[in-house]
């Protein structure tokens, strides 16, 4: 009698562990490919934002965030000659998961690369 209890147990807990759980997130990368450092950088998404104060040259700055509700992505960021900048980036959906790079190019061109899908 006493297996049987110890059976069950064990049987669903070791189900739930091997399962585990998944918090759907997105695995963001800023990039700056440019020739010169890049200060003030914004990511704005859905309920949300953070960033990085400078990106130096060949810099990466890497973030991971959770979506709540849906919008628009969006980048500002404050170049060389202080001026300030902005780009509209893809309508992230609640409970998006996957990647996205936004990439800043020489000549102030800014690529956004996203796999996202839902979980």
């Amino acid at each position: 009698m006493r297996f049987r209890q110890i059976f069950a147990i064990l049987v669903p807990a070791s189900a739930l562990a091997l399962t585990g759980c998944h918090s759907a997130h997105i695995d963001a990368t800023i990039s700056n490919r440019t020739t010169v450092a890049l200060t003030l950088i914004e990511v704005d998404y859905p309920s949300a934002s953070f960033g990085v104060q400078a990106l130096a040259p060949g810099a990466d700055f890497h973030y991971r965030f959770k979506v709540l509700g849906s919008g628009a992505a969006t980048v500002q960021w404050t170049d060389a000659a202080n001026r300030e900048h902005k780009s509209t980036g893809p309508t992230l959906q609640e409970s998006a998961e996957g990647s996205l790079s936004i990439q800043f190019n020489p000549g102030g061109d800014v690529v956004w690369t996203e796999q996202i899908g839902s979980p």
